[in-house]
């Protein structure tokens, strides 16, 4: 039976049991016992009358049409405050803050909690933010000098080892492979292939075809940290592969030139820093453009 004959016998009290359940299961049958009942209360000396089914039928369209708006209305509202709220949340679950340097660039990172990092070229620092009153974490691939301020335990993750202190000034590379660790102020602890090392402030730490070692340092803070390099008894291809990343230059040199170097250069004059690489070692230099160089043995 459709729905149509249904109402109208529910409307002549004409149902059958199996039917009167059929009528109950109706996603409208409490709205159409509202109306009756509505219709029941009038009294009068004549009995009341219900309406025929067109006009209830009528009624119900506009009663119903209301509803149905208004209860959009409402879930559409709450539909939308979840989504929200829970986007919201999702998305401030792991605020992932990323750095990255290029060439010939730093930059000074502000941390939650007020430790400073000053991030040096080629490099990548990574943190989640919304976790970092809990676990003050980072993950660092290139070179970083930090300025830690006191509290829980902070921890700098690299690809060769782990650096963990409470508050102190600390310098980090870990590039290729090169794993460097320098403390200029309190104590530091580097976590290397299952070992653990102690370094107090004026110690740096050098992890070398898996062997590490620790020696004093004399400086109060990285020489990159003042714009320049620094080099003991190098070799000469280090030095200028050093000399383009800083200056993003090409350097044409004698691949023979079997010299050690041992010196600094500036980062912001090119010719001081060519100077100062090449008279030591009786070398000339042309600058051919702004990003060609030739060096040449001086003797020739």
């Amino acid at each position: 039976m459709d729905k149509e004959q249904l109402i109208k016998k529910w409307l002549n009290n004409n149902l059958s049991n199996t039917e009167l359940e059929a009528f109950n299961t109706l996603k409208d049958a409490d709205l159409y016992k509202e109306i009756i009942e509505e219709a029941q209360r009038f009294s009068g000396n004549t009995n009341a009358k219900v309406e025929a089914f067109d006009v209830v039928d009528k009624k119900l369209v506009s009663h119903k049409s209301n509803t149905i708006n208004w209860v959009r209305v409402v879930t559409s509202l709450a539909a939308i405050l979840v989504v929200g709220f829970a986007l919201f949340t999702w998305l401030n679950k792991d605020q992932i803050n990323t750095f990255n340097t290029y060439l010939a660039q730093n930059e000074i990172i502000s941390l939650p909690d007020n430790s400073t990092v000053n991030l040096n070229e080629l490099s990548e620092l990574k943190y989640n933010s919304s976790k970092w009153d809990d676990n003050r974490s980072i993950d660092l691939k290139g070179e970083a000098f930090f300025d830690v301020e006191k509290g829980k335990r902070f921890d700098v993750n690299t690809e060769f080892g782990k650096i963990s202190v409470l508050g102190t000034e600390f310098n980090v590379l870990s590039r290729d492979s090169i794993f460097k660790v320098a403390c200029y102020e309190g104590l530091v602890q580097v976590t290397y292939n299952d070992n653990k090392v102690k370094l107090p402030a004026g110690n740096e730490f050098i992890l070398l075809s898996g062997q590490g070692t620790t020696s004093n340092i004399a400086i109060s803070e990285p020489y990159w940290l003042k714009n320049m390099s620094v080099f003991e008894n190098a070799s000469f291809k280090d030095v200028v592969e050093e000399l383009e990343k800083q200056y993003n230059v090409k350097v044409d040199y004698p691949l023979n030139l079997n010299v050690k170097f041992t010196g600094a250069f500036e980062h912001n004059n090119l010719k001081n820093a060519l100077k100062s690489i090449s008279n030591p070692l009786h070398l000339t230099y042309t600058i051919q453009n702004t990003n060609e160089v030739i060096i040449r043995n001086g003797k020739n």
